[in-house]
This record gives C-alpha cells, structure tokens and sequence, in this order.
C-alpha cells in the first residue's frame, strides 16, 4: 500500500521543517525521473512518483546516514505503507546487502539487526530496482550524471565498492532497454528539469 500523490507530497512537505536541507529537492527529483521513467517503460508512474518522493522521508527525523533508512521503515510502517517502507530500505542497497553500505554507520545494533533481517526476506522488484536508479540520477539540483554522482560520494566518503558503481551502470542499461534503448538522461529530462 501507499499514499496517494497528494498526500505524499503533503507527508514531504510536513517532514522538511523537521530538518531543513537539500534532501527535499534530491527527492523531488528522484521523484520526477521515476514517474518519467516508469511512464517510459510500462510500470505505474504515480506509484513510482509516489515512492521516489517518500524514498529519504527517514531523513525527517534528523541527520542521520544509515539511520535514515530504518526511519523511514519504521515510520510509513507505522502509517500503513508497506511498499514506501519497502523502497526506504531497499534504495540505499543495490547489491542486496548491508556490508558495503556507503556512508557512516549511526544505526544501534536492533536497527541494525532489522534492516539486515528485512533485506535478507525481501525480493527486488523492479520499482526497487528503479529507486536505486533514481536515487542515483537524482540531485538537489536536478537531474545528474549518475558516474558524476556515484563519483561525489566517493570523494565524500572516500570509497565506493566497484560491484555497486558497475550495478548503478547495469541498472541505467536496464531501464535503458526497457524504454526501449531511449537515453535514460532524455526520459527524464536531464537537460531541463529543476525541482
């Protein structure tokens, strides 16, 4: 289950006063690229829309890395959306696992243990599959090469496993294919979306 569109703009809107950043746009792209994207290849645009608006929406319990994930399951759990929660877990693990997680670990070891126990039970579908893609392409200021972006957080973190870099480029020619060889910059409007 999930929101409709208008309420999960509105479940945004509410979480971004809670902690105020770039997180807001970032998901308002990533939002945009996966309605265009699904629209491209046959999936469910509002529904795409709707979990690539709502993927961070842990962030709206403060600055947390790793945590932000269980956050976000915890909380549309709460409210009912399983496949929110799904896709809150699931986009920040293209390779299927916690072990080579980017970022800082901020996680006490129950939220640990719950996030290793859900992704060890969850089959990827494509609309995960499309969220991690779109969680790639997705900046605060729009729409980003997705080698410039994986390319970012190596500098910030100061590594990035190759399997997930060559995953996120498997990922762009998936979809790519599934849109029937269109250029995954052009359905999503690289060159002229802002959020």
């Amino acid at each position: 289950m999930y929101p409709t569109r208008e309420q999960a703009e509105n479940l945004l809107a509410e979480a971004l006063p809670h902690n105020p950043g770039p997180w807001g746009d970032h998901s308002r792209t990533a939002a945009h690229c996966a309605e265009a994207i699904a629209a491209a290849c046959g999936l469910d645009p509002d529904k795409a829309y709707v979990l690539g608006l709502l993927h961070d929406i842990g962030r709206r319990f403060g600055k947390r890395h790793l945590g932000h994930v269980v956050d976000g399951y915890s909380y549309m759990m709460e409210l009912g959306y399983d496949e929110v929660a799904r896709v809150c877990l699931s986009h920040s693990f293209n390779d299927h696992s916690l072990t080579d997680y980017v970022g800082n670990r901020d996680t006490t070891p129950e939220e640990t243990a719950l996030i290793e126990t859900q992704l060890a039970a969850m089959v990827y579908d494509e609309y995960d599959w499309l969220i991690q893609l779109c969680d790639s392409l997705a900046g605060a200021e729009g729409v980003v090469d997705i080698e410039e972006r994986m390319s970012d957080v190596k500098r910030r973190y100061g590594a990035y496993p190759q399997h997930k870099w060559d995953r996120n480029l498997a990922l762009k020619s998936y979809f790519e294919a599934l849109c029937g060889g269109q250029n995954i910059y052009d359905v999503a409007d690289k060159a002229h979306f802002h959020p």
